[in-house]
């Protein structure tokens, strides 16, 4: 559950100020994602956790009203439903913990019962919001039955090296990719190197998103940067998520990566054009008609 705090801007070490608004909106990165899958219209089922209480209720419930299949997800005893503390500044940026909950309690054996779910998938995306081990196992288990992988790295964490091979795609911001690829790179601020440097640890491609400056695709052939569309930006939380949840929903019809990159560009330029995460994820005709729109203003 998404806690957002917007103020004019973020406070000083110490210091306290006054904010505007308190909302407290459904969130969660996995979730983010197959809300905007299935907003989108694609087939999508989620694996996860909440706890026994009203927040993982209303978790459900939103997941349920976008079309997502809820019918996996876990209710934990012990353990609350996952928060994160956000604060909004006037320019759109924020600040974001995360405080995991229920969320680290899905198991490798919690997997196992899902044998069925990953056998119907054509596509599997996957975040680190969850323990590390259970993201191998169940990145192993889509490609045992010959799934599409996509990793978003995020929030950033060190990889043990028998992951990578596993991921077909893997989803970093500037950040994460640093962290992934250990900072090294021809030069500072090398995208395509520290890119590359995935590649050789058997990672397919690369999509590193930029936020307003786009996103650049990296793979054994090149590489190839997507410019962003100018947007007013208003909250641009849960704009990698619209990015990624897109990214996902589009492949999985069978569309080329660079196409499919570009979709998924429009769909996070509109998401933080709207406030909040899930509650600002369009559907299949609301960004049709919002790039149409787009097109008659330039």
């Amino acid at each position: 559950m998404d806690l957002v705090v917007t103020s004019e801007r973020f406070p000083g070490p110490g210091e306290t100020i006054l904010g505007d608004t308190f909302k407290m909106i459904p969130g969660g990165k996995g979730a983010n994602q197959a809300v905007c899958a299935g907003s989108l219209g694609t087939e999508t089922t989620f694996l996860g956790r909440v706890g026994n209480d009203s927040f993982g209720k209303t978790l459900i419930q939103s997941l349920d009203a976008h079309g997502v299949d809820t019918g996996q997800i876990g209710v934990d005893s012990t353990e609350p439903t996952g928060t994160a503390l956000i604060q909004v500044n006037s320019l759109g940026e924020n600040q974001i913990v995360v405080i995991p909950g229920s969320n680290m309690t899905l198991s490798t054996d919690d997997l196992e019962g899902h044998q069925e779910n990953f056998a119907k998938a054509g596509l599997m995306l996957i975040q680190l919001e969850i323990p590390l081990d259970t993201v191998a196992r169940a990145l192993s288990l889509a490609k045992d039955h010959e799934c599409i992988t996509i990793m978003n790295p995020a929030p950033a964490a060190k990889l043990s090296e028998d992951i990578f091979p596993l991921i077909d795609i893997c989803t970093p911001n500037e950040i994460e990719l640093r962290m992934m690829s250990e900072n090294r790179a021809i030069a500072d601020g090398d995208i395509e190197s520290m890119a590359k440097h995935l590649l050789s640890k058997g990672v397919g491609k690369v999509i590193v998103t930029l936020g307003s400056e786009g996103a650049m695709l990296v793979h054994q052939g090149g590489a190839r940067i997507f410019h962003a569309r100018e947007v007013k930006a208003v909250d641009t939380t849960g704009a990698g998520d619209a990015f990624n949840g897109a990214l996902a929903s589009s492949l999985a019809t069978g569309t080329g990566v660079e196409e499919a990159i570009e979709f998924a560009m429009d769909v996070a330029a509109y998401c933080v054009t709207r406030p909040g995460a899930q509650t600002s994820m369009p559907t299949k005709h609301q960004i049709d008609e919002w790039k149409k729109l787009q097109l008659k203003e330039v």
